[in-house]
């Protein structure tokens, strides 16, 4: 029995489902954005979160906390640096999750897991009626 057991298994071992969420909180936090499924995106929100909320407290033991756990030193500065200020007057809810319907292959659940603020830049084109 599972009772009280927290986290999804996601059909993985301990050390490959600790790999993938390092790589893919990594990933969000260098893109800001990122698509995958919804179960994996849930665990990596859960784990983001508590990154900002280090990220926030900003002594030298949370930047170490941090990069015990994101794998470049560049995210994690960009993390410590400017992502905090962002998110500085906010209690929680630094990321969302939004649901894009089924993937081709196998039908599951897929989903964009994204920081809350993050813009996409659309760049338009100039459109000439003139002929």
């Amino acid at each position: 029995m599972r009772h009280r057991k927290d986290g999804r298994r996601l059909g993985r071992t301990a050390s490959h489902r600790k790999a993938m969420l390092r790589n893919m909180v990594t990933s969000l936090f260098e893109h800001e954005r990122i698509v995958t499924t919804v179960p994996k995106a849930k665990e990596a929100r859960r784990v983001a979160d508590k990154m900002i909320t280090l990220a926030k407290r900003g002594d030298l033991h949370a930047r170490r906390q941090a990069c015990s756990y994101i794998q470049s030193k560049a995210i994690v500065a960009k993390l410590f640096d400017e992502t905090c200020q962002q998110y500085s007057d906010r209690q929680g809810g630094y990321t969302r999750i939004i649901r894009t319907g089924t993937r081709a292959g196998d039908a599951s659940p897929m989903a964009i897991l994204e920081l809350v603020g993050y813009e996409e830049v659309y760049e338009t084109e100039e459109v000439d009626d003139e002929k």
